[in-house]
């Protein structure tokens, strides 16, 4: 029976975690020993401390796993860790570096599942790198920890094509449960062998990189081509979300795509200024000239306000046609 260390904080990470304990209870070889996670976090206007995503669903099964939630992988955390006697660590989105001293606690070493085609888009954001790029397809790899971030031998990769229509959120949690499975299979195949294969070494060469992402990186630039737009809300979804300013409010841009079709006759056609409201097509949307095409909007927040449908915020804002939406100030 292999004992497992489960590495792992936000939603998408409850994902794989759960897949394995069904495996467990369903007689798999293999069992979670413990869960990391990092530690409650203060939210709310009460100030209260509310534990990962991961930590809560740890508990949801009735098997009384013990939640490791260090500040530090310091030496109070590995000696937490070494008395829990694990094989092997898994992780998916924890958050933290492992060093030598921490993962030498673990004699099967330790896999990482990352929503990407290794070696490509290494790094912190995966997921909205791949939309940003507007590529045909992205993956899901699993590979060896090694020291240098995501560069680990690859042991099991599957693709995700992509049709352009994706948000961050909903691929993020389709590559989770993708990967949930790989993990499994991985899993299983250690528990009888001993030991993982020695996998497929990465091409350091073909190494992209994808970056942390900013709250600013939301700010839509009119000047753009609508696809580039449409595929920046996309991949801001859900967080940091994509906005634009309106007379000095913030307007966020929810969900949209690029207009193809014919514009209505009460729409502006004299060259209108990248950002212009155009009008509305009834069947579509609030339609917005780019630098190149038409972004076709289905739903908009304004700032402190509520979410809601174009038709809902056309009614209540009787003025939104011609105005020119900007970069926020």
């Amino acid at each position: 029976m292999l004992n497992i260390l489960y590495a792992g904080s936000p939603d998408a990470s409850v994902i794989p975690l759960r897949k394995l304990l069904e495996a467990s209870a369903s007689g798999a070889p293999f069992r979670i020993a413990g869960v990391l996670t990092n530690p409650p976090a203060v939210r709310g206007r009460g100030h209260t401390l509310v534990p990962t995503p991961v930590a809560e669903a740890a508990g949801t099964y009735g098997l009384d796993i013990p939640v490791l939630t260090p500040e530090k992988l310091d030496g109070s955390a590995r000696e937490a860790v070494t008395r829990l006697n694990p094989d092997v660590l898994v992780c998916f989105a924890y958050g933290k570096i492992f060093g030598p001293k921490f993962m030498s606690l673990f004699p099967l070493g330790g896999i990482n599942l990352h929503p990407s085609l290794l070696p490509r888009y290494r790094g912190c954001a995966p997921v909205p790198a791949a939309i940003l790029d507007m590529q045909p397809e992205t993956g899901v790899s699993i590979q060896k920890i090694a020291q240098e971030m995501d560069s680990g031998n690859i042991l099991a990769q599957t693709v995700i094509p992509l049709d352009g229509t994706e948000t961050a959120g909903g691929l993020l949690e389709c590559a989770a449960g993708i990967g949930g499975d790989l993990l499994v299979r991985l899993l299983a195949e250690a528990s009888v062998d001993g030991t993982f294969s020695d996998g497929m070494p990465q091409n350091g060469e073909n190494a992209t990189y994808s970056r942390m992402l900013r709250k600013e990186d939301g700010c839509i630039c009119w000047n753009r081509s609508a696809r580039e737009i449409d595929a920046q809300i996309r991949a801001f979804t859900p967080w940091p979300g994509a906005f634009t300013c309106v007379d000095g409010t913030q307007l966020k841009i929810l969900t949209a795509s690029v207009y193809a079709g014919s514009l209505p006759e009460n729409c502006e056609r004299d060259s209108p200024k990248p950002g212009t409201v155009l009008g509305v097509d009834k069947r579509a949307g609030i339609l917005i000239q780019t630098g190149d095409g038409i972004l076709c909007v289905a739903q908009l927040q304004w700032q402190a306000k509520k979410a809601v449908d174009w038709k809902s915020f056309i009614n209540g804002s009787r003025n939104f046609i011609g105005v020119c939406c900007t970069k926020s100030e």
